[in-house]
């Protein structure tokens, strides 16, 4: 209990931008939020990564930090989200590099040729986000709902108070129009 007091003091300290007490909550905390990411991750390396990195964004948003009774607690939660990203830009990445390196492309391929593949993906990009801002709303809602989120036709009809036939139509009539603005 005593540990959690101190804790607190240290955050609101560390709220008003004062160093000593963000360096005591690091040297407090850091070693039981590693460990806590060891077993997030079973990988100590980058649960001291991703710890520093913690640590580091919390310093950085210091002003805008909102009060935590339970520091030790929040500080947890937010190591297993940024060791789920990592781990989840991880897996991207080596599947990326795998499904390029199968046939040795992405070592063969000039720098020209590197650019302008970086080129076409940024136009593809920016196509989609010009897409996208030609739908609704409700359109784009129900659309990240269902391919962001993964969520069935039943599931995003209970979440906006919708029918699952209305959900289904706003969704068809949302792919119509990413369709018909993607093949300009």
């Amino acid at each position: 209990m005593e540990n959690k007091l101190t804790h607190h003091l240290l955050w609101e300290r560390l709220r008003t931008g004062d160093k000593d007490a963000f360096f005591d909550l690091y040297k407090a905390l850091y070693y039981p939020l590693v460990n806590f990411g060891v077993r997030v991750c079973a990988d100590a390396d980058l649960s001291s990564e991703a710890t520093d990195l913690v640590f580091t964004t919390i310093w950085e948003k210091h002003e805008t930090l909102n009060r935590v009774d339970n520091v030790e607690a929040y500080l947890r939660t937010f190591l297993k989200r940024k060791l789920l990203r990592i781990l989840e830009r991880k897996k991207k990445l080596s599947i990326a590099l795998n499904n390029a390196g199968a046939d040795g492309e992405w070592m063969e391929m000039s720098y020209e040729e590197f650019i302008v593949k970086v080129q076409s993906d940024e136009l593809v990009k920016h196509q989609l986000k010009n897409a996208l801002e030609k739908l609704t709303f409700r359109q784009k809602q129900l659309i990240h709902l269902k391919f962001f989120d993964g969520l069935t036709y039943e599931q995003i009809a209970e979440q906006t108070s919708q029918t699952i036939k209305t959900a289904y139509n706003t969704i068809y009539d949302a792919l119509k129009v990413l369709r018909k603005e993607l093949k300009n």
